[in-house]
């Protein structure tokens, strides 16, 4: 499977809220100019879990979006093919706050929004029960 989109689309994009979270914790960890990397792995009471992480330096074959002028996304190859045209937010509420994915290409995802499961993995009855808690 590979991962089209036009120049003009952009891979994922970032809510307000979300792009001001990511500044707030560069801010607060002092790493001005890394990146959030948002990638795929298997897992997760769905099938697959979302990750993120800061990086200094993109990896080669990366995609690289300007969110914003001082916030970029870095998602591997394989990981866009999964993430392509999702979302990212920030929800803040009385349960508790975090980075939200609205993800197209997700045909179920878990309670807690921290894993999902294609198409694919639908069809090939990978699914799991869900244990967030």
């Amino acid at each position: 499977m590979t991962v089209q989109f036009h120049q003009d689309e952009a891979l994922v994009t970032m809510s307000e809220a979300a792009i001001n979270v990511v500044r707030s914790l560069m801010a607060q960890k002092n790493i001005q100019g890394y990146a959030l990397r948002v990638f795929v792995t298997g897992g997760g009471c769905a099938g697959f879990q979302y990750g993120m992480a800061f990086e200094k330096e993109p990896r080669p074959g990366d995609h690289v979006i300007e969110v914003a002028e001082d916030v970029r996304v870095v998602i591997d190859p394989t990981s866009a093919v999964y993430l392509a045209g999702s979302h990212i937010d920030y929800v803040d509420n009385l349960m508790g706050g975090g980075f939200r994915i609205e993800n197209p290409n997700a045909v179920a995802s878990c309670g807690c929004g921290h894993s999902f499961r294609t198409k694919e993995a639908d069809s090939a009855g990978t699914a799991g029960g869900c244990s967030c808690g």
